[in-house]
């Protein structure tokens, strides 16, 4: 992040101190840079959480959208693939007779 920081003032549980001025030490660090590691690190969390929304409310469009083609078209009972290799072999069949 950039240079410059704004102060903030936080209260915490007597336990989350302690448990911020232990990993400050471990680590080498002061309680504000291990604080803004976790703010960073819980930001990142909404976005990537933001993004599975938008991707979520876009699948249920979707959906919405092939369940109105169903209705109005019905669905294909046949097997494309299927359907797709024999019109294949007749073609190459077709072929080696010399038809095509």
């Amino acid at each position: 992040m950039g240079q410059t920081k704004y102060r903030a003032q936080i209260l915490l549980e007597p336990e989350q101190h302690a448990a911020l001025r232990e990993v400050a030490e471990r680590e080498g660090r002061s309680i504000s840079d291990v604080v803004r590691q976790i703010v960073d690190q819980w930001l990142e969390r909404q976005d990537d959480r933001r993004l599975w929304e938008r991707r979520m409310h876009a699948l249920e469009r979707l959906t919405k959208i092939r369940e109105r083609i169903q209705e109005q078209h019905g669905v294909y009972q046949g097997n494309w693939i299927e359907e797709a290799r024999a019109e294949r072999d007749e073609e190459t069949d077709r072929v080696w007779r010399g038809e095509a």
